[in-house]
């Protein structure tokens, strides 16, 4: 990349996440009420992205061929476990993350 590339790179993701950072508190005041659909999707989007995520980390399993799914069941267990236990969606991201990731090093 040329120098004025590289500025006009560095300059459009500083201008992107200088938007994202800004751009819901000019749309959505403090001394307004938030929108009812706003609302809507706060409470359905954390699902949602969840059961993307399962989707997403399930697609290439094979049952007939390497470890079986045996880390990915054990991850999955653990994920549920602890989402009933706290209740709270990236401690359990991160403990079923974790788990494969050390079940896959070290033990599959």
């Amino acid at each position: 990349m040329t120098i004025t590339q590289q500025i006009l790179t560095i300059a459009m993701i500083v201008l992107g996440t200088v938007l994202t950072r800004c751009l819901p508190f000019l749309l959505f005041p403090a001394d307004k009420p938030t929108p009812r659909y706003i609302q809507y999707l706060g409470k359905v989007l954390p699902g949602a992205v969840f059961g993307l995520l399962v989707v997403y980390c399930l697609k290439n399993v094979s049952l007939f061929s390497g470890s079986h799914g045996i880390p990915e069941a054990i991850s999955i267990g653990l994920v549920a476990a602890l989402h009933l236990w706290k209740r709270q969606m990236l401690l359990s991201i991160a403990g079923g993350t974790v788990c494969y990731m050390l079940l896959v090093q070290f033990v599959f």
